[in-house]
């Protein structure tokens, strides 16, 4: 990639500081936006090298994302960073730099919506079941890893919102957990009855063992005493799927699916369901009511005697 001229390096400073100050975005998504606005003006820069940014135009953009997808860029990539040049484009023009937003009608292909791979209930069953079968010696790590494991599921919260839990969070007698989610929006989420057990476990026979001087009021905890991070927890799942014979491998993201595809399937309603997972739109949600159907379509296909 070529080197921005000093200019261009301290409007992508600026911008950095937009997001984060000013739009609240999360650590990932400045890098990403950063990422692909550096890409973007080096493409400038490499066809024009005295490029301005005022030249940014409707031609440039739709080069630059031809550019990736000629390498072999996904679907998913190129509507990726199609969004991130509208979205610097915009930014560009609140500020006064372009008098026209090109990005306004940069069009990129609709990425394709894969059915996530999802335990069914009785797979379910068998994960929850092993990992509790494995805390019953009250090891501080099998406790917490039955845990991560137990809320992920009765939640269906992220695992950035897992890991950002406190005790504090908790509330034990409305069995309900406050979860701090994207753009900092708070909601609660519901747990049940071995969930709880779950927690009773670790705060007295778990964390005690684990907690340092900078554990502070964290839930859950790594080996060393300090915050569970996302690797580990990702670690402790896949860990705990793939013992189980005939599960598809699958991290957190994959329970928080499964909580949510059997949620509907239970009955639940699509807005109740849209709350408890703190998606904005609907029609992220949505995507659930697919894989209902596709294995409801399955069972059809493999009992009905015309299917």
């Amino acid at each position: 990639m070529a080197e921005l001229p000093q200019d261009l390096e301290a409007l992508l400073t600026e911008y950095g500081r937009h997001l984060r100050l000013g739009r609240n975005r999360s650590a990932h998504t400045v890098r990403a936006y950063l990422g692909d606005a550096r890409s973007l003006l080096a493409h400038l820069v490499g066809r024009t090298p005295d490029a301005s940014v005022a030249e940014l135009d409707l031609p440039t953009l739709r080069a630059w994302l031809a550019l990736h997808a000629d390498r072999g860029a996904a679907r998913t990539s190129t509507a990726r960073r199609a969004s991130a040049a509208r979205a610097f484009t915009a930014w560009l023009t609140r500020t006064g730099r372009l008098t026209v937003d090109p990005g306004l009608r940069l069009a990129a292909p609709k990425a394709h919506r894969s059915l996530p791979a999802v335990l069914g209930q009785e797979q379910a069953g068998r994960v929850l079941g092993a990992v509790e079968s494995g805390a019953a010696q009250r090891d501080p790590m099998a406790l917490r890893d039955r845990l991560v494991i137990e809320l992920l599921y009765a939640t269906g919260i992220r695992v950035s919102e897992l890991c950002g839990l406190d005790i504090d969070d908790l509330d034990r007698e409305r069995h309900l957990v406050r979860v701090l989610g994207k753009g900092n929006k708070e909601r609660s989420a519901p747990f049940g009855g071995p969930a709880d057990h779950a927690i009773q476990e670790w705060l007295t026979y778990g964390r005690p063992l684990l907690a340092a001087p900078d554990s502070g009021r964290a839930l859950l905890l790594g080996r060393r005493g300090r915050r569970l991070d996302q690797r580990q927890a990702r670690s402790v799942v896949h860990a705990a799927v793939s013992a189980i014979p005939g599960t598809a491998d699958m991290g957190p993201h994959g329970l928080r699916h499964t909580a949510a595809t059997h949620l509907l399937e239970g009955g639940a309603d699509l807005r109740i369901v849209q709350e408890l997972l703190g998606h904005a739109s609907l029609a992220t949600t949505q995507l659930y009511t697919h894989v209902s159907v596709d294995r409801l379509r399955k069972a059809h296909d493999q009992a009905h005697p015309r299917a």
